[in-house]
């Protein structure tokens, strides 16, 4: 091995120093006050919803659509914007949380009621956030000019036209990626990288059309409220499935294994 490869493995974060840090951060989350979690949560919600309403706007101004290479690659780099503002922002975010707020229970440091008071919290706050920055968005950006309701439409229908089991498989899919991404992001050293990290795995998140509890939340409701070709029973089987399938691929695929390989000795 070069001096130089040698000093870069010196100055990469350790897997033992990443679940240490992850520790630290999530218990810190858990002990917060209702309201401190509840509120952040509700940033998050609000922040997150510009990505999806970005999409609308590329949809709406593209001469292309759904399917188009370069207009599914504007739309996924666009899908990322929310997420920028939100981890960058350090909001709280369920999807995250899927992931690092599992690790203190899993090393005997919290409780698996906690857990669901820190992922109740964060979750309500975040989806009340999707719901009233996605009543502001169709009631204002119509007199914009730049968006249409057929967009709107179109966004919703992409999550929803699929059957129930590929909702939660999907899910399992983003949840896996956004507690990856919370792990690099904590591995990360400095802002660039993390940002760089959220355009990637966000913007595959967005070009794969996978079904993100808290992004999705907005994008369905952006369906629901203008079109009555998305029903309230399509929201309701789209948030219940995504919402699981996100809890089980940060839970398990990241977390469990992550910590896993750390505490036997990986380093």
């Amino acid at each position: 091995m070069s001096d130089s490869e040698r000093d870069t493995r010196l100055e990469q974060k350790s897997s033992r120093t990443i679940l240490d840090s992850i520790l630290d951060s999530a218990l810190h989350e858990m002990h917060r006050e209702r309201s401190g979690l509840f509120l952040s949560g509700l940033s998050a919600g609000l922040d997150i919803g510009f990505g999806p309403l970005l999409m609308a706007v590329v949809l709406t101004l593209s001469p292309g659509g759904f399917g188009d290479l370069p207009t599914e690659l504007l739309l996924a780099s666009v899908y990322s914007v929310g997420f920028i503002f939100v981890i960058l922002g350090r909001s709280e975010l369920f999807t995250e949380h899927t992931m690092l707020a599992v690790i203190p229970v899993l090393d005997g440091q919290a409780s698996v009621r906690e857990l669901g008071r820190l992922w109740g919290l964060v979750y309500v706050g975040n989806l009340v956030g999707g719901i009233l920055f996605t009543l502001l968005a169709v009631l204002l950006t119509p007199g914009l000019g730049v968006v249409e309701p057929a967009a709107f439409e179109a966004i919703a229908h992409k999550l929803v036209s699929h059957d129930l089991r590929w909702l939660f498989v999907g899910g399992v899919f983003a949840g896996w990626l956004m507690g990856l991404l919370a792990w690099l992001v904590t591995a990360a050293q400095e802002t660039t990288g993390r940002l760089l990290l959220v355009v990637i795995v966000t913007g595959t998140i967005g070009m794969l059309h996978l079904p993100h509890s808290i992004a999705g939340n907005v994008e369905v409701l952006f369906g629901l409220f203008v079109s009555p070709a998305i029903t309230v029973t399509d929201y309701l089987q789209f948030l219940a499935l995504a919402t699981l399938g996100n809890a089980v691929g940060g839970g398990i695929f990241v977390a469990a294994l992550k910590y896993g390989h750390v505490v036997r000795g990986a380093n």
